[in-house]
């Protein structure tokens, strides 16, 4: 392949649509994995002929270990891969108490474990090579806890340390392993494409009022959530960038300002902040 050439996990999703496109724009070999032949017609969408000749399909589903078998017999026949993004994920909603141990294994099934076995299997190319970018996306989540998502904010969280321990492992090998933690960029944690514990919500469930106010601003907010495109733009700019990539980048309206206000305040008075926000009872 003459081309540059990127691997991009869960390409069917929003952020990962859009990573395709981008990266194809910019002239790369793509590379897009999906869970099933239907998601194919997701990505394949908007794309120009030329661009089509650029784009291949892998079918993975990165919580399989047999899938990540086959996917291992795929990467023999490849040359190379500049850059592997990390994308396949979803989230787990409920209220901690009413989530299972085994919802929480699902959500690290993916979120954690799934980014692990991908990157094992591409690593022995990117070190034969010398080169090349692991790109994992977080959240804002993997630094901030909120309400109803402890699942995904403990993967995510979980994410953001494997990610700065495989940093120092592999940088003699001219790696670099970054991490993109976007704010809401089109997401509603209640809508499809997410996980909900099915007694969210439930008329008898002890949460049910923190449910409601939350759900209603979250509605009320979402249609000033960000273009996954502006996420697409800095992953490309890192990926094509000759200059050595810091290990997190932020990305979203208002999440500078979160993690610089929740850094500098004491527990006590980010607490009340974030309480009252949700269901005006801060003052606890």
């Amino acid at each position: 392949m003459t081309h540059k050439t990127v691997l991009i996990t869960g390409a069917s999703g929003g952020f990962g649509k859009a990573f395709t496109k981008r990266f194809l724009q910019e002239g790369y070999q793509v590379i897009a994995t999906v869970r099933n032949e239907d998601k194919k017609s997701i990505v394949l969408d908007g794309l120009s002929e030329e661009q089509l000749k650029r784009l291949s399909f892998v079918l993975l589903d990165v919580t399989d270990e047999q899938s990540i078998v086959q996917f291992q017999v795929f990467l023999r026949k490849i040359n190379r891969i500049d850059i592997l993004i990390n994308n396949a994920g979803f989230a787990v909603a409920g209220f901690t108490e009413e989530l299972t141990i085994s919802e929480y294994k699902m959500q690290f099934d993916t979120n954690f474990f799934g980014v692990i076995r991908v990157t094992n299997a591409v690593l022995p190319l990117m070190r034969s090579q010398g080169f090349g970018r692991i790109i994992n996306i977080s959240s804002i989540s993997g630094l901030i806890g909120f309400p109803a998502l402890s699942p995904y904010a403990s993967s995510k969280h979980a994410l953001e340390g494997y990610s700065e321990s495989l940093r120092l492992e592999v940088k003699s090998f001219g790696i670099d392993v970054i991490l993109i933690e976007p704010g809401s960029f089109q997401t509603n944690i209640w809508s499809s494409g997410t996980y909900l514990s099915k007694k969210a919500g439930h008329p008898n469930s002890p949460y049910k009022s923190l449910f409601s106010s939350m759900n209603e601003r979250m509605l009320a907010e979402s249609q000033r959530y960000g273009d996954p495109f502006l996420v697409a733009n800095l992953v490309v700019s890192i990926a094509t960038s000759n200059k050595t990539p810091s290990l997190r980048y932020t990305v979203g309206k208002g999440v500078k300002l979160s993690l610089f206000v929740k850094h500098l305040l004491p527990w006590k008075i980010w607490e009340r902040l974030v309480l009252r926000q949700l269901n005006g009872k801060g003052k606890r």
